[in-house]
């Protein structure tokens, strides 16, 4: 279901939108197909300009991921959402985005993955794995031997996130996780790097 690589495009990250969309662009030209767009600081009204548009410029084989906002989703007609542990439960958002979206939820350690594993979740975020700077209050480390324990305890697909680079991330894989996230990994050359993620995850 979930390919090898899991790019997330985080608004607070562009000085503007074009720069966004562009980056959105060279995402899907180096071979992404599934871009979840993540907009914590911004207003509604900017979150769902910014997705109606990644729509548009997105091909309908491209999957796109709604982060925390289910009505958003729904709005701008993406193809699922990603929950945190303080958004949505994984059965509420379900009554929303009906069984044709994905939903994914993010998880911290083994007891938040068993209990997103009993829900009806497509797929279970896991992290971080290693140390990150994409949050200003990460949660502790997971690490690989963290990630072999939730693979045990569940069959749903993995998504690792946290610190995930090109020289570590075909460890992760190797560890159990059925496909890597990567936010601020792609931001240099970011059409070659998509390639290099995907060849090194083959």
């Amino acid at each position: 279901m979930l390919p090898r690589l899991y790019p997330i495009v985080d608004a607070a990250t562009f000085a503007t939108s074009q720069d966004l969309y562009g980056f959105a662009k060279q995402l899907i030209s180096g071979g992404a197909t599934v871009i979840q767009y993540r907009n914590k600081k911004g207003s509604a009204r900017e979150a769902l300009s910014h997705a109606r548009q990644l729509r548009v410029l997105a091909p309908a084989d491209v999957r796109l991921v709604m982060n925390d906002r289910a009505d958003l989703c729904l709005a701008a007609g993406f193809d699922g959402v990603h929950l945190g542990q303080d958004d949505l439960s994984p059965d509420a958002a379900r009554t929303i985005v009906q069984q044709r979206k994905w939903i994914g939820v993010s998880t911290h350690n083994l007891q938040q993955a068993s209990e997103a594993d009993s829900s009806s979740a497509d797929y279970i975020a896991i992290g971080p794995i290693f140390a990150t700077n994409s949050k200003q209050r990460p949660d502790s480390t997971v690490g690989l031997d963290g990630l072999k324990k939730i693979r045990a305890a569940t069959r749903k697909p993995l998504v690792a996130i946290g610190g995930i680079t090109l020289s570590n991330a075909r460890s992760v894989i190797d560890a159990g996780a059925d496909s890597v996230a990567v936010i601020s990994g792609l931001l240099a050359s970011p059409a070659k790097t998509v390639e290099d993620f995907i060849r090194i995850l083959m």
